[in-house]
């Protein structure tokens, strides 16, 4: 399990990042079913509230049974094929008695594609209800009890829970995958939990890669090579793009000017900062500011009595 530094790195990713879940469907079938499933920009995930459903997966990767209790997640939306049991194909009277619910939901990170948790994970989990955590168990029941009433704020509450169930998702492939890569074998390494713990939580400080190297215990060359080879980055490199990362997220509040983000995030003059943030996300500040603005603006709600 990750311990405190790790958990530190790990929500201040998740945090900046800003995920947003959501339930889209809650098909039910009975008996046969195939349900072709298209490649999407945005995450999906299928969580099977009862009955078995056989999942035929990307890139070659063949096909999975889920049974109740079980999810499978495409963090980069790859498609893939829903379908019913073989038993199902073969025998009339199985298939007449077969019933098959599932939550279906998508995820995506404000921030889009570019970040390092999404870097980090494969084309696809799969988390087995006989082999999760107690906690992941008790969420999915309580999806699944949520789904099936038509309760005030149903919908509310799922996305708020798909919020929870991707994360849970996340702890147990971090705990149970033997093939880590990026920042999950980073935060699995306490030198380097270290490391991302004291980056994250103060980007706009003057770190010199002596000073990483002190926290990971290892002497400077040896550090910038173990960094490089897990993250794929220097430590430089990556400080600014979490520098910048940030700063999109600071830009969403109009309280904040360029030039005190630039300030805050260790940047000598506005000009620099403004250099960065260009040569990472492709555009200004400037830009970033007025979208936020526009969702902002589109987020509050019209007035009832100009509706009538």
């Amino acid at each position: 399990m990750l311990d405190r530094s790790a958990e530190t790195a790990f929500a201040a990713v998740l945090g900046a990042h800003a995920l947003r879940a959501h339930i889209s469907d809650n098909p039910q079938y009975c008996g046969r079913f195939i349900e072709p499933e298209p490649e999407t920009p945005i995450g999906t995930f299928h969580l099977v509230d009862e009955g078995v459903c056989v999942v035929d997966l990307p890139q070659g990767g063949g096909a999975i049974e889920l049974q109740a209790g079980d999810l499978v997640m495409f963090p980069h939306g790859a498609a893939h094929t829903l379908r019913s049991p073989p038993d199902c194909e073969a025998d009339d009277s199985v298939a007449a008695q077969r019933r098959t619910a599932i939550l279906c939901g998508e995820f995506e990170f404000a921030s889009g594609r570019r970040n390092p948790v999404l870097d980090a994970l494969p084309a696809w989990i799969v988390v087995r209800h006989d082999d999760s955590q107690p906690q992941f168990r008790h969420l999915a029941r309580l999806m699944a009890h949520e789904a099936q009433h038509a309760s005030f704020g149903r919908q509310l509450v799922l996305d708020k829970l798909a919020d929870a169930l991707f994360v849970m998702a996340l702890r147990q492939h971090i705990a149970a995958s033997p093939e880590r890569r990026g920042l999950i074998a980073a935060l699995v390494d306490p030198r380097l939990a270290r490391v991302l713990e004291a980056l994250h939580l103060e980007p706009g400080r003057a770190w010199t890669v002596a000073a990483l190297a002190a926290l990971a215990h290892q002497s400077r060359t040896a550090f910038a090579q173990h960094f490089h080879a897990v993250l794929g980055a220097s430590p430089y490199q990556y400080l600014t793009e979490w520098r910048m990362t940030e700063a999109r997220r600071l830009l969403g509040d109009p309280r904040h000017s360029a030039a005190t983000i630039a300030e805050q995030l260790g940047y000598q003059t506005e000009a620099a900062f403004r250099r960065a943030f260009k040569k990472i996300h492709g555009h200004g500040p400037g830009q970033t500011r007025r979208a936020a603005r526009h969702a902002r603006i589109n987020a509050v709600p019209s007035d009832p009595a100009n509706a009538r």
